[in-house]
């Protein structure tokens, strides 16, 4: 980390410095702010790293139990199993078409063209 008196440095010069080591600024010895490089970072990056509530959720979850990635794989090979043993119990199963609906699937447009035709040419019913 680098200090800089304000009377002693340009911004242009901070920024220079900055992207290589933190910068600290002082005015009459004290210090008064602090220039730190984000070249490579999204808004994002630079928002949740100085948000304390972000880092307090981290925090937290650091110190949650954790397991090994072995266990981690055997839950999700348990809860694949079981994901696919409830969607057998749901699976919907196609029924067969009863015999009328069999017949108006035999008769189908063709037939009922030809059956139109036979009433027109006074052949039919």
């Amino acid at each position: 980390m680098k200090t800089i008196g304000l009377e002693h440095t340009t911004l242009d010069a901070c920024i220079k410095n900055a992207r290589h080591e933190r910068v600290v600024l002082t005015r009459k010895g004290k210090p008064v702010a602090l220039v730190v490089g984000v070249e490579g970072l999204d808004e994002e990056q630079v928002q949740l790293g100085s948000s304390e509530k972000f880092w307090t959720l981290i925090e937290a979850r650091r110190r949650q139990k954790t397991i090994s990635r072995a266990e981690l794989e055997r839950r999700i090979k348990d809860e694949k199993g079981s994901m696919e043993t409830t969607a057998e119990k749901h699976e919907t199963r196609v029924s067969r078409p009863t015999p009328n609906q069999r017949a108006a699937l035999d008769r189908g447009p063709v037939a009922v063209r030809k059956k139109r035709e036979k009433t027109r040419s006074g052949r039919g019913e």
